[in-house]
């Protein structure tokens, strides 16, 4: 049976909220984690593993061997899972921790390390597995997930990570300074804890913070400290199957085996994650030097020709878009302040959308390892709304240019391109995303082109990867129109991104009935504990911005992976892979 990974390696594999959060914390690399190109240096290394032959292996396993995982992606290099920014770190990060809960190929939430129980979804109470023993031989107890839920609220935390504690009751007391302990945490024995939320919602079990962190190993260490302490930096602490015993910054990051994992021994003696430049990934493929590595969409055709690898494919849970910028965000007062109209007109929008050729998009940049989507879930994912409900925008530039006649966007002055219905140049000011990937203004290009093709001056900017998100969220004067992602979560609540009063509804787009659903869709008196009830909500809401076009849904790739068919017990389904304590190198 397949154990399950936790949703955080599922956020690990997902392209575009890498970049967000790079973006968000500073991070320099433009890393998107779909193996889109960052420019780093081949630093692969002889590691004295056998490396394939390039022949069929007989499937059987062997005892210990080494296996070589390659991420193509400079780590911002913080070995912390509660202070992590990037898919790149996590990546690294996920060979020696253990999530409380884990999910299943239908992103249900299951237990791992803990169970729990709960009559009204506000108080939950949680029992802990007996005998997990961390890295350092202490054993795990409750103590030490009150421990990281206090770290999280801690008015000295610097990590992206309070919201998964701020709704346990008293949590932003604490944060605050009012209060000297969380109220909502009540110990109850070293394997019971009780956890009391401000109110009773759907997805609190989902949101909550599900790793411990080990109490005495940051004994001593101020919260102030702990980012940019050598404790997270140069090793790690964890309780799952691999330990971290080597670390060559930015190049490399060796574990060896956890013998006393609480699953099971790994059959593997170690694992080397190696940093590796997207070029190098084809010849380190082929010679054998890596022997899983996330595949770039465009790489996919050469990697399935290998004869000494699979290339292997499944559903992914993140969406490209393009985005309108109708307004301007009042952080402080959390509402849209400016309205923009310039892309008010719906019928520009669909004409816009009208224009773009997705299907020759997708197969040109991504060498067709996706599909078009029309609403901003992934179909892949539960709660996606029946596609024949959803209008599909297909290609039809005539359908585009009959549109933007309709809305009054003609020519009125004889040059190739539309004017405004007041007669008024119009340009579509387009920003995209750059690093040293050549595809991206190839692809970003390819957008404005397709406008110009109904009559739409089209001008794009590209701007720096780790700048592009801060200037969105600042709604930086020249982005009108811009290209992003996002990733759909285990728990889909996408209020964040949405909903009037949230800082990352980065297209401004306001609508009350938008709100409303969201709202109706963690509210226990409205769907109850019923999946499906949630699931109709979700669907009605998707079928208005399907509508609505606040943004334009591009396309959902399939996350793509080179294994080297000497690696065996590697199994993949939309919650990403099963636990590398399964892995093994095959005789």
């Amino acid at each position: 049976m397949k154990n399950k990974r936790s949703f955080y390696w599922l956020m690990s594999l997902m392209l575009m909220l890498t970049l967000f959060l790079a973006a968000c914390n500073s991070d320099a690399n433009g890393d998107s984690g779909d193996g889109e190109d960052t420019d780093t240096e081949d630093t692969t290394e002889d590691t004295g593993s056998e490396g394939d032959s390039g022949e069929e292996a007989s499937g059987e396993p062997q005892e210990g061997g080494t296996l070589n995982y390659a991420i193509d992606g400079e780590p911002e290099g913080i070995l912390n899972v509660h202070y992590y920014g990037t898919a790149t770190d996590f990546e690294i990060i996920q060979f020696a921790v253990d999530p409380l809960f884990e999910y299943d190929e239908n992103l249900a939430i299951q237990p791992n390390v803990a169970d729990w129980s709960t009559e009204d979804n506000k108080v939950y109470t949680f029992t802990f597995e007996e005998g997990i023993k961390w890295h350092n031989g202490d054993e795990l107890t409750v103590e030490d997930w009150k421990f990281a839920l206090e770290t999280l609220a801690s008015p000295d935390y610097e990590g992206p990570r309070y919201a998964n504690v701020e709704t346990i009751e008293g949590a932003k007391a604490y944060r605050d300074g009012e209060a000297d302990s969380i109220s909502g945490i009540e110990v109850i024995s070293d394997y019971e804890i009780k956890i009391t939320f401000d109110k009773a919602r759907v997805n609190n079990l989902l949101n909550v913070w599900s790793y411990p962190m080990n109490r005495s190993y940051w004994e001593g260490v101020e919260v102030a400290d702990i980012l940019d302490s050598e404790k997270t930096r140069q090793s790690m602490m964890g309780t799952g199957p691999f330990k971290l015993t080597k670390v060559v910054p930015g190049e490399s990051y060796q574990f060896e085996a956890n013998e006393d994992y609480w699953k099971g021994a790994p059959k593997l003696d170690k694992v080397i994650v190696k940093v590796i430049d997207n070029k190098a990934v084809i010849g380190a493929l082929e010679n054998g030097d890596v022997d899983m590595v996330p595949v770039h969409p465009t790489l996919g055709e050469q990697v399935e020709k290998m004869e000494n690898v699979d290339l292997v494919t499944y559903p992914g849970l993140a969406y490209y878009y393009v985005g309108f910028k109708f307004g301007k965000f009042d952080n402080e007062k959390k509402e849209v302040v400016e309205q923009n109209d310039k892309y008010a007109n719906l019928k520009l929008r669909k004409a816009m959308y009208h224009a773009i050729d997705r299907d020759q998009w997708i197969d040109a940049f991504f060498s067709g390892y996706g599909s078009k989507v029309n609403a901003p879930v992934p179909t892949a994912h539960w709660i996606a709304a029946d596609q024949d409900e959803l209008n599909d925008y297909a290609y039809d530039p005539e359908k585009a240019k009959s549109l933007l006649d309709e809305a009054g966007y003609k020519d009125v002055n004889d040059d190739g391109f539309r004017e405004d219905p007041n007669g008024e140049e119009f340009v579509v000011n387009f920003a995209h995303y750059s690093s040293t990937n050549p595809t991206f203004e190839s692809r970003a290009k390819a957008l404005t082109q397709y406008w110009e093709e109904v009559g739409l001056k089209s001008e794009l900017e590209m701007i720096e990867s780790s700048l592009y998100y801060d200037k969105l969220e600042k709604d930086a004067e020249g982005i009108e129109v811009y290209f992003g992602g996002w990733g759909t979560g285990t728990d889909p609540d996408p209020s964040a991104l949405w909903k009037s009063d949230q800082l990352w509804n980065y297209t401004r787009w306001v609508n009350e009935e938008s709100d409303q659903l969201l709202e109706d869709a963690i509210d226990i008196d409205v769907v109850g504990t019923d999946q499906e009830k949630r699931k109709e909500v979700y669907g009605e809401w998707q079928q208005l911005l399907n509508e609505q076009l606040p943004m334009l849904y591009i396309a959902e790739l399939q996350e793509i992976y080179g294994v080297n068919k000497r690696v065996g017990g590697v199994e993949f389904d939309v919650s990403g892979s099963n636990s590398p304590h399964e892995w093994y190198i095959q005789n």
